[in-house]
């Protein structure tokens, strides 16, 4: 079975983007974030190629072995599987005060949601609320997935 830090499944959740995945290995528990970006070398010899550096060289062959060997790898749940939008809207309506309730929960509604959101856990000082709702949030999921997929976890 494999083993890892929920710390560890955390911080990837919270480095989703659309700019990269991240996956974990079935064999070793290690943890890959892979830059989309390095998609493009995938097909190339990057041995010969001095102008990739090291680091890169090294995740493109974890990028490889992840085309070639799908079943030896798990995908970290990405951005959307995350859906920060709702945990907005969770945190929001779990706010006690009717007022600001009302207040964050109207922010969020259209375009701009996630800036309104922003400025307005500052503007009312509930930032560190907001943080911590997320980080548990994100606890929660990372938990979900990794029993979902038999990972043990500490």
């Amino acid at each position: 079975m494999i083993k890892v830090k929920l710390d560890d499944v955390i911080e990837q959740l919270e480095f989703a983007s659309d700019s990269n995945k991240s996956f974990i290995n079935k064999r070793t528990g290690v943890i890959h974030l892979i830059p989309d970006e390095l998609e493009i070398y995938t097909e190339t010899n990057i041995e010969e190629d001095d102008l990739i550096p090291d680091w890169e060289k090294e995740i493109i062959l974890v990028l490889r072995d992840i085309n070639q060997n799908p079943e030896n790898y798990i995908p970290i749940p990405d951005k959307f599987y995350i859906n920060e939008y709702a945990i907005m809207k969770r945190f929001c309506l779990s706010i006690k005060n009717e007022k600001l309730r009302e207040e964050m929960y109207s922010s969020i509604k259209g375009s701009g949601a996630f800036q309104r959101f922003k400025n307005n856990i500052l503007h009312f000082n509930i930032a560190n609320d907001w943080y911590k709702f997320k980080e548990d949030a994100l606890r929660e999921i990372a938990v979900e997935w990794c029993e979902e997929n038999s990972i043990e976890y500490f």
